[in-house]
């Protein structure tokens, strides 16, 4: 199987509680917490594991909260290959509210990078980047990181000839658009990114297969991947178009679908499988995702279910 490194530079202990009612001016009763180590990345890289696959794991750690992911991460048999973070890694908080079922996300900053924790990583990345393998940078970029850090990291891998796998949002996103650089070879976004990422909604499939490739066209990566929620997965490429339907399944929690998504895409791509194999993986992994609660990711048993309620077809 390919070699898959992900990419982590912003992770977090994600602590999951559970209350009777969430309302302000008055204490909360709360579950005991369940830990998870999160960040875009080793959710990739947890969910690759799921599925029965196997990456390394690169993350900026730093001080005691570091050192919970660093735990957490071996506990569930993850390889890791540990960058020194400029200060204490951050902790993220998803409260449910039990009466209602919602959800309410407490994401925290993370520790400022400076120029110099930037090039040293790009270094240490570029030494860990596998031979023709692949490269998976998801996930929030810390303080202080450049918008064009993703045009940068795939410059420094591509001696390795590794396919780069992005799955980013905000102003790191919108700098492929004004970069002119080419930086991956699969950029993944989910609907509300699109839409802002093209200025103007996109109410239907077509339209997002039509920005999708518009994207590719103008070389920002070899095929651009829109998630579109319960309404499927569109992927396109220069020449092709396929979505993926969602599986129709109860939704617990929405928390970790699209990074289950990129590692059930990622490890079906390693493993050999054409695009529309691996979209369909995407979507059924996604799908069996929001099935479970918190910060929960897919499980295989339902990976493996959900894959027939999951058809691809072309657009």
């Amino acid at each position: 199987m390919t070699s898959i490194l992900t990419i982590t530079l912003n992770p977090t202990v994600d602590l999951s509680i559970t209350a009777e009612h969430v309302e302000p001016d008055r204490k909360l009763r709360c579950s005991r917490p369940d830990e998870d180590p999160g960040g875009g990345g080793i959710n990739v890289s947890r969910a690759i594991t799921v599925l029965g696959g196997h990456s390394t794991a690169f993350v900026a750690l730093g001080g005691p909260t570091g050192d919970k992911v660093m735990h957490l991460l071996a506990e569930q048999g993850i390889g890791l290959y540990p960058f020194p973070a400029p200060a204490e890694t951050r902790q993220s908080l998803t409260v449910t509210d039990a009466s209602t079922g919602e959800q309410y996300r407490f994401v925290m900053p993370g520790p400022t990078w400076s120029t110099g924790d930037v090039k040293k990583a790009l270094d240490r990345i570029a030494r860990a980047a596998p031979e023709n393998g692949i490269v998976v940078l998801s996930g929030s970029q810390p303080p202080g990181a450049p918008d064009d850090f993703p045009a940068r990291l795939s410059s420094r891998i591509a001696r390795t000839r590794a396919r780069f796998f992005l799955d980013t949002s905000g102003r790191a996103l919108h700098n492929l658009l004004y970069s002119g650089a080419k930086p991956a070879d699969v950029l993944r976004m989910d609907d509300i990114e699109a839409e802002e990422l093209a200025g103007r909604q996109l109410p239907h499939r077509s339209d997002s297969a039509d920005f999708a490739q518009s994207l590719v066209l103008r070389g920002i990566a070899k095929a651009v991947i829109v998630a579109r929620g319960g309404d499927g997965n569109v992927l396109a490429t220069a020449t092709e178009r396929w979505v993926a339907e969602a599986a129709p399944v109860p939704v617990v929690s929405k928390v970790g679908a699209g990074d289950s998504f990129v590692g059930a895409f990622t490890l079906a791509l390693a493993r050999g499988l054409a695009l529309p194999e691996a979209l369909q993986w995407g979507a059924a992994a996604a799908s069996a995702a929001v099935m479970t609660p918190a910060t929960d990711l897919c499980e295989m048993r339902e990976v493996r279910r959900l894959l027939p309620a999951c058809p691809v077809s072309a657009l």
